[in-house]
């Protein structure tokens, strides 16, 4: 039986003549058809949109639902008179950074400072079904040395400030900075999880037990593995990928790698910064190898899990391209200007997929 799959993507609303973030998530939502308004999601910041698919078992399903949700959000977006754009940091600016108007998100705000004003940035979360609480905390340890080579091939933020930052995952530096955020720790039990996540709280790190962002978590939500590492993706084809790369490896992990949290940090500010053009660790045998090596190896892991759900083509397929075409943040540095790279990803994300 396929294991069940869905995507939450988040999006920055960005002004079509500034490239400024802008604070029109209401005036969005409010622009959305209604048989799509159920699928968006406020977040933290007023300048994001979150898009959610449906629970999904065929990669083709995901994909169509990917291309509709961003069709009809970007469309939403163009009424209001802002651009849906997927980029994973606030490019240029965000003048108004106060947390979405709930209770909740302004004792967020309050409690953390500084850290929840720093500009917004924007995720995609993929979700696998896993039914087993104890089991699904043990995936997310066993998929601690996954995780950066996950993150190289989807950072797609490279701007800050309207210059390049040097990073191909801006995004994956700065929220580093929130304590409920970073490699899951290496857990076994959902007891486990229970008892540290009490301890993280009592210590005034976790405002609250919801706040655990980890790449990796079992969802509080719903019954299912979800992976947070990745940038949001550039085009639904690639969002398609990380969906199918996740969900052969929750399928496929076993074995718990001993890791030290020294370095597996070290690895993920890597993955960070040189994305797939330069050495990653690979954190099983604790040496520095190329990237693409990395890759290769993780889909020869999670190779029978595509078999078995039929993802296989789909999978190589993306691999071509992305070796072709790079990831988000090479896609981004190849246009002559900043405006014309977010000008050109906006259009993308509107068609919903290359244009």
């Amino acid at each position: 039986m396929p294991l069940t799959v869905g995507v939450e993507e988040e999006f920055l609303l960005l002004d079509p003549s500034s490239w400024h973030s802008v604070p029109k998530v209401r005036e969005v939502r409010a622009a959305l058809p209604r048989d799509v308004w159920p699928a968006s999601r406020h977040e933290f910041r007023l300048s994001c949109l979150e898009m959610v698919t449906p629970v999904c078992t065929d990669l083709t399903d995901l994909r169509s639902a990917l291309v509709a949700n961003r069709t009809a959000a970007a469309a939403a977006a163009a009424r209001a008179g802002v651009r849906l754009v997927a980029v994973g940091a606030t490019p240029v600016a965000e003048p108004d950074r106060s947390a979405a108007h709930s209770p909740r998100y302004r004792a967020i705000a309050r409690h953390y400072g500084p850290i929840a004003r720093d500009p917004a940035v924007c995720a995609a979360h993929v979700h696998v079904g896993v039914d087993d609480r104890d089991r699904a905390v043990r995936i997310c340890t066993a998929l601690r040395p996954w995780l950066p080579v996950l993150q190289a091939m989807t950072a797609n933020s490279p701007f800050a400030d309207g210059a390049d930052t040097g990073h191909d995952s801006w995004r994956g530096v700065v929220v580093e900075r929130w304590p409920t955020l970073g490699p899951p720790p290496p857990l076994t039990s959902w007891a486990d999880y229970e008892r540290t996540v009490a301890e993280l709280v009592a210590t005034g790190a976790l405002y609250e037990p919801e706040l655990v962002w980890w790449h990796a978590r079992p969802s509080l939500d719903y019954p299912t593995v979800e992976v947070r590492i990745a940038d949001v993706s550039p085009t639904a084809d690639d969002a398609v990928l990380l969906a199918a790369l996740v969900r052969g490896l929750v399928a496929s992990v076993g074995a718990i790698v001993d890791v030290p949290e020294q370095l597996l940090r070290a690895a993920h500010w890597n993955a960070c910064h040189t994305g797939l053009s330069g050495n990653l660790m690979d954190l099983r045998h604790r040496v520095v190898r190329p990237a693409w090596d990395l890759v290769e190896d993780l889909v020869a892991t999670v190779t029978p899990a595509l078999i078995e759900h039929g993802d296989l083509a789909l999978v190589r397929e993306g691999l071509v391209r992305l070796y072709h075409e790079g990831n988000g943040a090479t896609r981004l540095r190849r246009a002559p200007s900043l405006a014309d790279a977010l000008r050109t990803r906006a259009a993308q994300t509107a068609a919903g997929e290359r244009s």
